[in-house]
């Protein structure tokens, strides 16, 4: 992304060019364990315990020197004479009943953790771990397409409930790259709990939210935050199994702690709705590695509208649409010189564009009522609507305005 993490320095020159430390570096919190891809989680570990074991010595060093120094000396008191025979640190309290709201941290995770499971993916090059999201008491689980895209061809796909179900076979019924989603099926499932599904309509920036998932294989892991911010768009590089860099487009921002295998989790609101499914984070790098560290607090989700749109259309027909109109664009106009939009650089053949008149150099503005600034607004808009549906292009062309009817055609077809 061209940024870069550092520590702000209160002494240093604010409008100084940022130093090139460590590389802010996005990526797919899928959680590869007990295999060669698990380094980063092994190196955590190792990178913490030898630290531990340094300052322990340290410690052990320090005492035992201290014990030297007091044993040789004549007054030094006796280790039995530091004893009390008739301790006591008094009786336990009687037994509080806690109440906890349903609006609260712990009310909400327990009604979505029974909605939420642990995927294992294995296939030849190693094993992964994901979370999804329990759509249908039938079996039928929401999760993200690079979670599973590894296992289809040649791979293993089980799934682990937090009512102490383990490895459960399952299978996908249907993946969209484009959106990084997909839809599994639990073998011979039935009588699970579907989880609540929100809307993502109407969410605001400091909106409190719960994530649940299993970080590096950590089943049933609870972590909040807020929203931090909306109408993101992430681009994360190429995924496992060679699965392209797609956009993520309106994506909700959270600092709700995300880590690898939180991936197809859902982030719920306060009441336990599903606002979203967690698929992308921003990680610091280690120095010119492409690793990933832990959380920073950036953590990015699908809108469950999309997601919603998208599941059903892959447990239906095990394919998604996407509403294009037939062009390719770039942004203008964010630095004040000329109409802000998406400029059109070219014409699909046979596309709605070509066909509805519209013309390269045509700055799309709107879209119905909605304002356009930038290509990602574009692609935001239309995948609010569905193939075929017909809407209100509005262009500056030559300087004058002009509106345009365009009937909107699926990705494949273009």
């Amino acid at each position: 992304m061209g940024e870069t993490g550092q520590v702000l320095d209160d002494t240093a020159d604010p409008w100084a060019p940022p130093e090139p430390t460590r590389a802010l570096a996005w990526g797919y919190p899928t959680g590869p364990i007990g295999s060669s891809e698990s380094t980063a989680a092994a190196g955590l570990s190792l990178g913490l315990v030898l630290p531990l074991l340094l300052v322990a010595s340290l410690v052990a060093g320090a005492v035992g020197g201290l014990v030297g120094y007091r044993a040789g000396r004549d007054d030094a008191p006796s280790t039995a004479s530091l004893r009390d025979p008739s301790a006591t640190l008094g009786a336990p309290l009687p037994a509080v009943r806690v109440s906890r709201a349903a609006t609260s941290v712990a009310g909400i995770a327990a009604k979505v953790l029974r909605s939420v499971v642990s995927i294992s993916v294995d296939d030849a090059t190693g094993s992964g771990t994901g979370s999804g999201v329990v759509l249908r008491s039938d079996g039928y689980v929401l999760t993200n397409n690079h979670v599973v895209a590894s296992a289809v061809k040649a791979g293993t796909i089980t799934v682990s409930f937090n009512d102490g179900r383990v490895d459960l076979p399952a299978r996908v019924v249907g993946r969209d790259p484009e959106t990084d989603l997909a839809v599994i099926r639990v073998v011979g499932a039935k009588g699970l709990t579907p989880a609540t599904l929100g809307t993502s309509a109407d969410l605001a920036v400091g909106d409190p939210v719960v994530a649940v998932g299993s970080p590096l294989g950590l089943t049933g892991t609870v972590t909040a935050g807020i929203i931090s911010a909306l109408d993101r768009t992430v681009r994360v590089p190429g995924g496992p199994a060679g699965t392209a860099s797609t956009p993520l487009f309106d994506a909700i921002q959270t600092d709700a702690a995300i880590n690898p295998g939180n991936s197809g989790g859902p982030l719920v609101d306060l009441a336990g709705r599903v606002i979203g499914i967690n698929s992308a984070i921003a990680s610091l790098s280690g120095s010119g590695t492409d690793e990933q560290s832990g959380s920073i607090g950036l953590g990015f989700a699908i809108p469950v509208d999309e997601a919603r749109s998208i599941a059903e259309q892959l447990i239906r027909t095990g394919r998604a649409t996407h509403p294009v109109i037939g062009v390719q664009a770039q942004t203008v106009g964010a630095d004040g010189n000329g109409p802000r939009g998406a400029r059109i650089t070219a014409l699909v053949a046979g596309g709605p564009a070509k066909g509805a008149g519209l013309r390269v150099g045509d700055v799309i503005t709107r879209v119905d009522d909605r304002a356009i600034a930038s290509v990602d607004g574009l692609v935001v808009a239309l995948r609010t609507h569905e193939v075929g549906d017909s809407v209100t292009l509005t262009l500056v062309r030559d300087g004058a305005r002009v509106t345009v009817r365009v009937v909107l055609q699926d990705k494949s077809a273009s």
